[in-house]
Order: C-alpha cells, then sequence, then structure tokens
C-alpha cells in the first residue's frame, strides 16, 4: 500500500476514496482501523474514523492509531481528509489533528487545501467558498454541529493550532508545481508550516499534488488527492475502476439523516415521485416510532422507500434545546443504525444513505469493515461494496449531489449484465 488515508468521517472518506479511484487507484476503505493487514492488491487505503466532531483528545488519538497502522502497511504518504467546508469549531478539530500527526511523521510542512470545485468548494486569497458565496455566507454558519461563521481558512485554522499558518496564493498556484513547491519551502522556513493553498480549479490542484510529490502529509477535501495517484503509481500502473464495478440485484431502500439544504432539496424532489417516510426528532425521542417499525414499512414498499429525519435548521435547533444536541445526535444516529441492520436482514441489497454522521452510523450498524470503492455517482460520491456479502451503498455527504441524486445511486448501484 503506497496511500495511507485518514478520514474524520465516513462520507468524506468515500469522497476521497472516490477520488483516488477514478483517477487509477485500486482502492479499500477500512471502517475504523482494521485488525489485520490490508490485502495485498491495494494501491491506498482510507481509515474512515467518526473523529469530526468528538472531544479533541478523542479525535487526536484515533488518528494516531489509523496512522500507525497505515504506517505499518508500508505507506510512504499520509492524507488526512476533511470536509471541503472545513467543518470544524475553534477548538479542532482539524488543527490538533493536523499537528499530531505531523509530531509523529516528523513533518516539517503540512498541505491545507480543502478545495473541491466540481462541487463548488474553492480557496482563493485564503477565503473559502462554497460557488459565488463566502463559506459563512452559504448556509454552514447555520450548521447544528459545525457553524462556519468565518470564510478566512487561515485565521479558522489559527484558532485551532499551535504552529503559524502559511499560505499560498493563487498566483504562485497558477505558476505550477515548482512554484508551489517553493512556497512551500518559504512559508516552512518562515516559521508558517501549516500552509493554506488556493486553489480555483481541477488544473489547480493537479498543480498542488505534484508540488506534493515527497511530502510526508497532506491535508485537505479529497480533490487535491487528484494527483497523488500518478505521483506514487506511475502512468503505467493505474487502474480502472468501471472495469471491475457490478451491483446489486435486489430490493433497494434509501436513509436520510443530513439537514443541510442540498439533502432537503434532493428529498423533495424524491417525494415528488417515490413514497417517503418522515422520521422527526420527537417521534424518536418520545419512543413514538421504532427502527421495526421503519424497517418493516420500507420492506413492505411496492418501490423503494426514503425514511428521512432532515427537518430545516430551525426545527432541528428546537429539538435539540428540548432534548440535548448530542442527545438527539445520538439517538437519531443509533435509529438509523439499526434500521438499516433490519433492511440488510430483510433482504435489502441497494442501501442510500445521506448524511455524514448518519452514514458512518450505517456502516457501523451493520458491522461493515472493508468497503471496495467502485465508480462515481457525482463529484464526491462512489458505489461502493461491501467485502464478502452481496450489498451495495452510496454514502453521501450532507451537501453533494444534485436534486436528482438519490434515483441516480439507485440505478448506479443497480446489477449490471
Amino acid at each position: 500500500m503506497k496511500l495511507g488515508c485518514i478520514g474524520d468521517d465516513f462520507t468524506g472518506s468515500s469522497d476521497l476514496a472516490s477520488m483516488l479511484a477514478k483517477n487509477g487507484m485500486r482502492v479499500i476503505q477500512f471502517s475504523g482501523v482494521p485488525d489485520g493487514d490490508a490485502p495485498a492488491d491495494v494501491d491506498a487505503g482510507v481509515v474512515a474514523l467518526k473523529t469530526r466532531t468528538m472531544p479533541v483528545e478523542e479525535a487526536v488519538r484515533r488518528s494516531l492509531e489509523a496512522l500507525d497502522w497505515l504506517l505499518a502497511q508500508g505507506c510512504t504518504q499520509i492524507f488526512f481528509k476533511y470536509c471541503s467546508t472545513f467543518d470544524s469549531t475553534p477548538d479542532g478539530n482539524i488543527g490538533p489533528v493536523t499537528e499530531a500527526l505531523m509530531d509523529r511523521l516528523g513533518a516539517e510542512t503540512a498541505i491545507v487545501c480543502p478545495a473541491f470545485p466540481a462541487t463548488g468548494r474553492t480557496v482563493y486569497q485564503g477565503h473559502l467558498f462554497v460557488h459565488d458565496k463566502l463559506l459563512s455566507e452559504s448556509g454552514m454558519e447555520h450548521h447544528p454541529l459545525t457553524p462556519m461563521t468565518d470564510p478566512d481558512i487561515r485565521r479558522w485554522l489559527a484558532r485551532q493550532s499551535t504552529r503559524a499558518v502559511g499560505h499560498v496564493p493563487a498566483a504562485t498556484v497558477a505558476d505550477g508545481p515548482s512554484a508551489i513547491a517553493t512556497a512551500l519551502c518559504s512559508e516552512t522556513g518562515a516559521g508558517r508550516p501549516l500552509v493554506v493553498i488556493d486553489a480555483t480549479s481541477d488544473a489547480d490542484l493537479r498543480a498542488i499534488g505534484a508540488a506534493a510529490k515527497g511530502q510526508p502529509l497532506i491535508t485537505g477535501g479529497s480533490g487535491v488527492a487528484m494527483g497523488l495517484p500518478a505521483n506514487l503509481l506511475g502512468a503505467e500502473a493505474l487502474h480502472s475502476v468501471e472495469e471491475d464495478w457490478r451491483g446489486e440485484a435486489g430490493p433497494a431502500a434509501l436513509i436520510a439523516g443530513s439537514a443541510s439544504t442540498m439533502t432537503r432539496a434532493q428529498i423533495a424532489r424524491w417525494r415528488e415521485r417515490n413514497p417517503a417516510r418522515e422520521i422527526t426528532a420527537d417521534e424518536v425521542m418520545q419512543g413514538r416510532v421504532t427502527p421495526d417499525e421503519a424497517a418493516r414499512a420500507a420492506l413492505d414498499s411496492d418501490s423503494p422507500l426514503l425514511l428521512y429525519s432532515s427537518a430545516d435548521p430551525e426545527r432541528v435547533k428546537a429539538a435539540q434545546e428540548t432534548y440535548g444536541r448530542e442527545i438527539v445526535a445520538g439517538r437519531l444516529e443509533a435509529f438509523f443504525a439499526e434500521t438499516a441492520r433490519l433492511l440488510v436482514a430483510g433482504g435489502v441489497r441497494r442501501l442510500v444513505t445521506a448524511g455524514g454522521e448518519t452514514s458512518g452510523a450505517v456502516v457501523e450498524g451493520l458491522g461493515l469493515t472493508a468497503l471496495r470503492i467502485g465508480p462515481e455517482i457525482t463529484p464526491g460520491v462512489p458505489a461502493v461494496a461491501a467485502e464478502g456479502q452481496p450489498l451495495v451503498l452510496a454514502l453521501k455527504s450532507g451537501n453533494f449531489g444534485d436534486v436528482d441524486f438519490f434515483e441516480t445511486a439507485l440505478a448506479m448501484l443497480e446489477a449490471r449484465t
């Protein structure tokens, strides 16, 4: 295994794995740190954690455990993956985890680049944009767990870190890999080893990837990983993921637990033509609906049923104030994890989930320890196949995909002849 990756949530890890697979690597995604060694045919391993909103100390500990396992597999470069909207609080966890990885690796520099232009995330003059809006005006300022109220990634990262934050501007990136590499050395030499790099296009990301050759640690969204496979494998060893994908026949179901603007739009579109059942926080907290009832409704449906708990931010906030933020989140995740287990036990072979925390809970609830990465459904979201069982999934971060994502995903997961 050449490239070792640590993801701070499950859908973000799938996003990164998809980017690597699309660009020529054989990739497997692990649910947590594996007990044994990686398969011999893997070029890149992605260890998916749930550390995005954990207490800082726990996030650091688990990330270092993942790092130690990846280094034991022979990885020569490490990628720390976080969301392309830099989801974090002023206390962490991106800064503390990055610095802990630097310390363990003895890395003098860490590239910081959350940009993913294919999904509208760009970094310019150190500021993160979502399409044509600053991050702090994109809706992320209302995120219930990690409200992003400052679009300046340099400033936000500095609040989380003990090391100083540097910057490579767009004009330097436009001059290509050599200029970027020189700027990285200059920023590190000036005592600014956490280096935010501007990127507004895929060409920028490929240039940054080329400049990262030999760097022990890269951090960011999945976009900046697109140039890494050619660095590590060489053009002659790149692989086409579409050649191996088969999909699965059989029943399907969908679960959505994200309150993001895009997920709510996708739910609305799905409901125009397909069956859906809302699961409210109040119902779950008061025991007025059970996983068994939800799973039975989906299994009895003549066509794929969407089970969703994706209220608008004000309703989410009201439930958090009534029951407690962490309690509500934990109960909903446990509800959907058990629902997914019952769905698969009842014969579901294609499962689509929306929301990073929800997807992570579903993967844990199903006991999936390894996922083979298939073709891309939409930028940032691959089809994945569970190792050792007839089950394929789409694990979507809340904001990814267009309004027709659910139907597109089910079609991609379906068995091919």
